[in-house]
């Protein structure tokens, strides 16, 4: 299996992300204003063009009322 069949990490994230935030029934704009983003970094790291970082990482878990460690481990599962 080639490396392209994997999806990168900015993907996994982005993907995982979407998935929380639809989940908890947030916009994408309901999210950012939860979580002090703009909407527009929120749906770049969606689309896997941008990665958060750490701090940012925890404001979204904060926000989708998650910890980051169940976040990272639904990346670490996309990853396979």
């Amino acid at each position: 299996m080639g490396m392209a069949a994997a999806p990168d990490l900015r993907v996994a994230f982005g993907q995982v992300l979407r998935e929380f935030r639809m989940e908890a029934g947030l916009s994408q704009e309901a999210l950012s204003h939860a979580c002090g983003r703009h909407r527009t970094y929120v749906s770049l790291i969606e689309r896997g063009r941008n990665q958060p970082t750490i701090t940012t990482l925890w404001k979204l878990a904060e926000a989708l009322g998650v910890q980051p460690s169940v976040m990272i481990e639904h990346v670490e599962k996309v990853l396979g």
